[in-house]
């Protein structure tokens, strides 16, 4: 993808606490999020996407548990959007028996090596050095849902396509990946249709915005096939990732959580799209945190999904 690709693209609540799954005394200490972290998570300001209505803790994670998928859009790295998701994660798993974790930020070729981690055939230390995971691309949130999903003997789902490939999609199309072979193949899925309507027109705005911001000039025609080409490859991560989610409810692991960038989610975005064409009669419950304080549902964010949360902005970014 290019440079300036936004985070949101790159890749990815007034309620009631509820009991969660405790760690069992052998869980490796990890480096947050801390207790009081995941609890706050579970009070920030909730509410239903569609008609504004203020959604308690409990009945998010009764619908999410009920669900087939739940995709998650997150804002990467927020300190307190993170704690939020784990602690969704967390308290899934203790209502769902076959819960299942799916991440954006892991690749399908990456699969192995959270299998033998998850297993125990490795230990953190050379997960970390096998899956080159460092605190950039390894948040805290992110570690301790692994590490639920670890606890609680659950599966962890690499959900997206390796980079390079989404790269060859970019820079060469997708016919230039047909011509791999059947191993290579594997590792992600060509989308059946480019979308059309909102999430197009969305991704056009950013990403003219994007070059604007870095200073870039080009002419109209540049621009377009710029912004075609990329689209092209955001489309792989988009179908690639509801194909990974899609195959794990057809194993049975339901629901299915993936954490994933908020552009991917938000107002049916093609990650979404994608999974309802691949697992047509599947119910898609999609959760996105908003970085900003509300009261309530703002005119902007309604019908960005099923369930709106505001944890306010990111400090650290300022």
């Amino acid at each position: 993808m290019n440079t300036f690709l936004p985070v949101a693209l790159c890749g990815a609540l007034a309620l009631i606490s509820v009991g969660c799954s405790s760690m069992p005394a052998n869980h490796p200490a990890i480096s947050g999020p801390t207790a009081d972290q995941l609890d706050a998570g579970r009070h920030y300001s909730v509410f239903r996407g569609g008609d504004g209505s203020v959604a308690s803790w409990n009945d998010l994670l009764s619908t999410a548990a009920s669900a087939d998928a739940v995709l998650v859009g997150e804002n990467h790295g927020h300190p307190r959007g993170l704690p939020s998701a784990a602690a969704l994660f967390e308290d899934l798993v203790a209502k769902a028996p076959n819960g299942t974790l799916a991440m954006e930020f892991f690749e399908r070729d990456e699969q192995a090596k959270l299998d033998d981690y998850l297993m125990g055939l490795t230990d953190e230390a050379q997960f970390r050095a096998a899956a080159n995971r460092n605190e950039g691309n390894y948040p805290r949130g992110h570690r301790y849902m692994v590490e639920t999903a670890k606890s609680n003997h659950r599966s962890v789902v690499a959900a997206n396509a390796p980079r390079r490939y989404v790269r060859v999609a970019r820079t060469d199309g997708y016919d230039k990946l047909r011509t791999l072979t059947t191993e290579q193949q594997r590792l992600w899925r060509i989308p059946d249709e480019l979308p059309t309507g909102r999430y197009w027109e969305d991704f056009q705005k950013v990403m003219g915005a994007g070059a604007a911001a870095h200073g870039q000039k080009e002419d109209e025609e540049t621009q377009k096939k710029r912004i075609a080409d990329s689209f092209r490859s955001q489309s792989l991560w988009d179908w690639t990732m509801a194909d990974s989610v899609a195959r794990s409810i057809q194993g049975g692991h339901t629901p299915t959580l993936l954490v994933v960038g908020c552009f991917h989610v938000n107002h049916e975005g093609g990650t979404v799209l994608a999974l309802r064409k691949l697992a047509p009669g599947a119910k898609v419950v999609t959760v996105s945190y908003v970085d900003a304080e509300s009261t309530s549902l703002r005119d902007e964010d309604k019908g960005r999904a099923d369930y709106v949360i505001y944890v306010g902005e990111d400090e650290t970014q300022k």
